[in-house]
């Protein structure tokens, strides 16, 4: 189940990445006319595959990780570990706070009185949710990194 899941979770970041980027190309080349704007149907592809990304994450991270269950036992050594640091915060940090830009983002863009309010809101929190799914991603040659591919 874990090896399955995790799969998944690795998976679906591709998609969660081209999203945000989309998004946020989206936002940048002015996209936000009308509720079903191009911005606007990135950003909710974007959000939806960041919620699955979480609940996977969430499944890997409290219920199916060995590992995190080896760096939740004993958090002091893990954090002088920079791979074991790098799942039990910076990962973690990163994507949790990915998840709450994307959310915020789309409520103030909704909120927005004028398509260029909604510009900058969407750009904004989709730029910085976008950052920091790339900051947090495991990438191979980093502490904790993986492989771009899993189970090829």
């Amino acid at each position: 189940m874990y090896t399955t899941v995790l799969t998944i979770h690795s998976w679906i970041r591709w998609i969660t990445l081209v999203a945000g980027v989309g998004a946020t190309m989206a936002a940048i080349r002015g996209k936000v006319e009308g509720a079903t704007s191009l911005a606007d149907r990135w950003g909710l592809a974007a959000m939806m595959a960041l919620d699955i990304q979480m609940l996977l994450g969430l499944l890997l991270y409290f219920v199916l990780s060995p590992n995190m269950k080896a760096i939740l036992d004993n958090f002091g050594g893990a954090m002088k570990d920079p791979a074991t640091r790098f799942w039990a915060v910076e990962h973690t940090s990163s994507m949790l706070a990915a998840v709450v830009l994307a959310h915020v983002g789309r409520v103030l863009a909704r909120k927005a009185a004028t398509p260029a309010a909604k510009r900058t809101r969407l750009l904004i929190c989709f730029g910085l949710a976008t950052a920091l799914m790339i900051l947090g991603m495991p990438w191979p040659g980093r502490p904790g990194g993986r492989d771009l591919f899993r189970g090829l």
